[in-house]
């Protein structure tokens, strides 16, 4: 008997965008079969379970953030810049019509109330974030002071991204911002961002 070939990275993406809108418990496994093309078999042999499905999203998803913040602050004037931007940038994302927040952060929640073994993953993918914030922000700051910082920063992302579903302006959000995290500088993101604009 032939095995079913499929494109394991398609897969993972396609319920990667169902999990993030649905939760996991949210997400029927007959809805995974439908958004990702297989059969249960295939599913199960590749996978597992829904679980192991579901763990291979939030790798996937957690990785492509990491490459993703990485390359915005390496690619920014400093690091210090690089985050002001990714933060206008996340609450630009909440006035999305369509704005689903950040799928780590909608797991911890979800995952955190239903006590889900995968609860374990996503905290350390969400710690995983804030050593890499650690990582850069050390470039300018010393360490210990760098993972303050850090820690800060990630309150403030999670704010962002619970906060983002309230649908308030624009320019209160990122004052707000910018009264919590005072040592960023928001000046010449202002600037860099008006010139982009």
């Amino acid at each position: 008997m032939a095995r079913a070939q499929f494109d394991r990275e398609q897969v993972i993406q396609d319920s990667t965008r169902l999990f993030w809108q649905q939760g996991f418990n949210g997400a029927s496994m007959q809805q995974v079969f439908k958004a990702t093309g297989l059969k249960p078999g295939s599913l199960y042999l590749a996978f597992g379970s829904k679980e192991g499905l579901y763990e291979a999203a939030l790798e996937h998803y957690s990785r492509q953030s990491r490459d993703m913040v990485r390359q915005t602050l390496e690619s920014a004037p400093t690091v210090s810049e690089g985050i002001c931007q990714l933060l206008i940038q996340m609450v630009d994302e909440s006035e999305d019509a369509e704005y689903c927040s950040c799928f780590l952060i909608k797991s911890q929640l979800e995952l955190a109330a239903s006590g889900c073994s995968l609860l374990t993953k996503v905290s350390t993918y969400l710690g995983a974030m804030e050593d890499l914030y650690a990582e850069c922000l050390s470039q300018e700051y010393p360490r210990e002071q760098a993972e303050t910082y850090a820690a800060s920063l990630m309150i403030h992302v999670y704010g962002i991204r619970v906060y983002g579903y309230l649908d308030r302006p624009r320019e209160s959000m990122i004052q707000a911002l910018q009264a919590g995290l005072t040592w960023l500088p928001w000046q010449a993101c202002d600037s860099a961002h008006r010139s982009h604009a």
